[in-house]
């Protein structure tokens, strides 16, 4: 099965080896057709602090690391 891979924004790094990944997605309504926004927050592990708020991440859906963490933090895109 292939790995789910989102792209975000990191919008807290106050976690050893976590940060929290902002994803965005764009979906039509179903009654009125419009375009809404919806966003999920995700914890992605980062093993070298490597990132910092703000910065644009591709997330990898992998084994559980911990209780909320499934995710790891695969590059940053350039800014």
């Amino acid at each position: 099965m292939p790995k789910r891979i989102l792209q975000g924004v990191v919008v807290s790094d106050k976690g050893d080896k976590t940060v929290v990944v902002k994803v965005e997605r764009r979906l039509m309504h179903p009654l009125y057709k419009k375009f809404i926004s919806k966003s999920k927050k995700f914890s992605a592990h980062d093993a070298e602090n490597r990132f910092k708020i703000g910065d644009r991440v591709r997330i990898e859906e992998c084994p559980p690391i911990s209780k909320s963490k499934s995710y790891a933090v695969i590059y940053d895109d350039a800014n």
